[in-house]
């Protein structure tokens, strides 16, 4: 089949919001669950370890610890069945498959460092570097570069 006509067919089904999440961050997965005739949200939060795929196809797997045993979910980015993903921390690594997850325990199965939010915008100070550096600091006051 054309390709060109199979991305014409699929662009009307990707997700409108998008996924701004990444590999390592701490989500809350809202999904939609049918019992019967009734609908309802089920929550499955955990750290993402991996995402796979492209376009229509593409997935990512979130991991928990739940009652001391590791559970991992495989939810589709464009799913009509996932409402809504919440990033509730953005974590630091340099992998983009966290498979080591799977063999720690404890705090360290869940724990991933956080990633500090690099801003550059127009109103914020820049960050120094070294310490003579910030004693030049110009927004810093002269009594406070006096005692340090």
């Amino acid at each position: 089949m054309n390709q060109a006509l199979l991305d014409k067919i699929e662009s009307a089904q990707f997700r409108k919001d998008g996924a701004s999440f990444a590999v390592g961050d701490s989500v809350r997965v809202h999904t939609k669950v049918v019992e019967g005739d009734k609908e309802r949200i089920q929550v499955f939060s955990g750290v993402v370890i991996g995402r796979r795929g492209h376009g229509l196809n593409e997935t990512f797997t979130v991991r928990r610890i739940s009652y001391g045993e590791g559970v991992e979910r495989v939810f589709p980015v464009h799913s009509p069945r996932v409402e809504k993903v919440e990033v509730e921390r953005k974590g630091s690594v340099r992998r983009a498959k966290l498979t080591y997850l799977r063999k720690r325990l404890g705090k360290g199965a869940t724990q991933v460092k956080e990633r500090e939010e690099r801003g550059g915008g127009a109103g914020t100070a820049s960050a120094a570097t070294t310490p003579a550096e910030a004693e030049a600091e110009p927004n810093e006051p002269a009594e406070v570069a006096e005692k340090a």
